[in-house]
């Protein structure tokens, strides 16, 4: 008898099949006397569709709605069901004994294995494989420490009903809005007001009214200064273009001086470790990357050159077993001529700067921060996209235990004839963990140094000018400043118990967030100008109909403060449900009373880009009739018509082509063919065969 081990991706089955040397190949298998390693691409179960339940479902109909079936049941993905086949019939046979789950350790990678064990209806009794890293000490670490399938069936419960709940919030208010405003809307729970975020942004640009305001600077000679206000020596804005001129001419020519000069001396802690949000921001600043590129770029690393630790995590911390391991990955660091100088610094230290920013334990859900591996990177073998990525973690890593930066900020306030000008500037009295700083030309030119001046030191104005100036808008969203406010979407929430609970989770999960941003341009919501991120007519639109629960990132909040809940055992997964079911309810009736004038532009079912030809008129509605992969249907189905014609029927003498149907609409009654006519049944909306 062996165990049966499923793995989430081809890749880590090779990987696990390595260390547990399990060399034998088999049909989708890897095998030894011991183990059978198996994967799955993914997920290859989801959820039923509406028709998988009712074929009567098919149709979108405010009189279907809500659709809430009382079991939400499973099915093989149409794409990889050999694959779930082949899975299906190792799990239930003989010589399988147990198995052990070896997908993702998170929450969707534990749906994935629960799916797959459920829908193949086994019963055998599974462990669980936990690791944050695919290097072999890591592997076989996770096998020595295998758990109890069960220590996480809280885990499940929490990712069974997120899936559940984004299913039914999903699908009916996607049909409701959609049918009430005969376009194609795609409605989701954390989509939605990620798009409201986008969209509240461009409408605070829009309505945006520049404001003209002076600034006036006076030239000292060594220095220049700012003329400020006279009680907080900040506020630099002059309103008056009168005012600024006046000034201007009161210090031409004049003596000025010294009021006072301070120097602050500061220090900055290094940056914490990169969780995924946080290397995909730094990404999209540095390179431009797109969200959805660095996190393939980062699991590339991770899968394919055992570089990088787990990336799909949402913490900045380490825990304390990792503490011996660090100088290790410094080590192999300072193997390669490019770290070699910044990691022998960190070798050279009696004892690593340890402190809360960089070891947490309390910090830490499922995985700690991304770090490289304890194995030497082969950094030949990396792209050029992995070779930034990996460059950027290994930095970060190694910066976290450099001194702080230290610099000295200086006020000089100059006065004359009663104007009072500001200079400040800083100079850097140790770089400290900067040193290690990623540089792409782009960084701003370092300042000048303040010259050393005292109190009560004379100058001569040499020249002062005003300067027209206007307010400006707040930026557009690009990828990097949307990922940091879904992350920290509890700044745009009343409730101070859902702010905190948003202040853990935010809208979207770090694995998820890339994904998000990539839907919201797919359906035509949102998209691309250089690095910024812009609403479209249609999400607007969107956004002006949704009902305030659906636009809110409140929602989120509530049902992550839910979900987290039924993880801990502190909820009933029924009563999430209930609540979810009942919200349902409260979208489809309100979608359906609302009354509106916004009108969205017409889209067809079932036409891929490019293929925008009609064939002809519809014979019941006038509607323009559309070819797909079975059949020739009417553009106006959402408003409910019928008219249908089939490519092919055993009363048919051969397949009705394009052209053939497109005759057929031509002619006012019925197309004669070879062994029989076709007539159109105004009641029926179907085409007849007349014998």
């Amino acid at each position: 008898m062996k165990k049966l081990i499923i793995a989430e991706k081809p890749s880590v089955a090779r990987d696990i099949a390595r260390v547990l040397k399990c060399n034998t190949r088999g049909e989708g298998c890897l095998y030894n006397d011991n183990y059978i390693i198996s994967w799955a691409v993914g997920h290859l179960v989801t959820l039923c569709e509406p028709e998988d339940y009712d074929k009567t479902l098919k149709k979108w109909d405010f009189s279907t709605l809500p659709i809430m079936p009382s079991d939400i049941k499973l099915k093989a993905i149409k794409n990889t069901a050999s694959q779930f086949k082949l899975l299906k019939e190792l799990m239930n046979s003989d010589e399988v004994s147990s198995l052990i789950c070896a997908t993702d350790s998170g929450r969707e990678g534990e749906l994935i294995f629960r799916y797959i064990y459920e829908l193949s209806g086994c019963k055998k009794s599974f462990e669980r494989l936990w690791i944050s890293s695919m290097t072999d000490a890591a592997i076989k670490a996770g096998f020595d420490a295998l758990r109890p399938g069960s220590d996480y069936d809280l885990l499940y419960s929490s990712a069974k009903c997120r899936s559940e709940a984004d299913w039914l919030v999903g699908i009916n208010a996607t049909r409701a809005f959609t049918i009430k405003y005969n376009a194609l809307l795609s409605v989701g729970r954390v989509q939605t007001p990620t798009l409201a975020l986008i969209v509240d942004r461009q409408r605070e640009i829009d309505e945006f009214v520049p404001e003209r305001y002076f600034e006036v600077e006076a030239d000292f000679s060594k220095y220049k200064g700012i003329c400020v206000d006279s009680k907080s020596f900040s506020e630099s804005k002059i309103k008056s273009e009168t005012v600024a001129d006046k000034i201007v001419e009161d210090v031409k020519g004049k003596n000025a001086v010294v009021h006072s000069v301070s120097n602050e001396e500061k220090k900055v802690p290094p940056p914490q470790l990169y969780d995924l949000t946080e290397i995909q921001r730094e990404a999209n600043k540095k390179y431009g990357f797109s969200a959805k590129k660095t996190l393939d770029t980062v699991q590339s690393l991770y899968e394919k050159h055992k570089a990088v630790t787990y990336p799909r995590t949402d913490s900045r911390y380490l825990s304390d077993d990792m503490i011996p391991k660090l100088k290790p990955i410094a080590e192999k660091l300072s193997g390669t001529e490019e770290y070699k100088q910044w990691a022998d610094y960190v070798l050279g230290l009696k004892k690593l700067p340890i402190t809360k920013r960089i070891v947490d334990n309390s910090k830490i859900n499922d995985h700690h921060a991304i770090i490289p591996t304890e194995t030497r990177p082969r950094l030949q073998a990396f792209s050029e996209d992995e070779r930034k990525i990996y460059d950027l973690i290994a930095r970060r890593f190694l910066q976290v235990f450099y001194p702080y930066y230290v610099y000295s900020s200086t006020k000089i306030i100059t006065e004359c004839e009663n104007h009072y000008f500001l200079t400040k500037g800083n100079t850097v009295l140790q770089p400290g963990w900067t040193e290690l700083n990623v540089t792409t030309g782009k960084e701003k030119k370092k300042e000048k140094p303040l010259p050393a001046v005292n109190k009560g030191d004379t100058y001569a104005v040499k020249g002062a000018k005003k300067k027209e100036k206007k307010t400006t808008p707040p930026a557009s969203y690009n990828e990097a400043s949307l990922l940091d406010s879904m992350e920290h979407a509890g700044k745009f929430v009343d409730d101070e118990t859902l702010k905190e609970q948003l202040k853990e989770s935010g809208l979207g999960t770090p694995a998820t967030r890339a994904g998000i941003i990539e839907r919201l341009i797919k359906v035509g919501y949102v998209k691309r100008s250089g690095k910024n991120l812009i609403p479209t007519d249609k999400g607007k639109k969107l956004i002006s109909v949704v009902m305030p629960e659906l636009r809110s990132p409140e929602t989120t909040g509530k049902w992550e403060k839910g979900l987290m809940a039924i993880s801990k055992g502190n909820m009933d997964p029924s009563k999430f449900m209930g609540s979810i079911k009942k919200y349902v309810q409260y979208i489809v009736g309100r979608a359906e009373q609302e009354s509106t004038s916004v009108i969205f532009e017409s889209e067809q079912r079932g036409r891929k880009k490019g293929k925008t030809n009609a064939l002809g008129k519809c014979p019941l509605c006038g509607g323009e009739i559309f070819e797909n992969t079975k059949a020739y249907f009417c553009g106006n189905w959402k408003n409910g018509c019928r008219f249908t014609v089939w490519k092919t029927s055993k009363d048919y003498p051969d397949e009705i082509t394009p052209n053939v149907m497109s005759n057929l609409l031509k002619s006012e009654d019925f197309l004669e063919l070879p062994n029989c006519a076709l007539k159109y049944n105004k009641q029926t909306g179907r085409i007849e065969v007349r014998k």
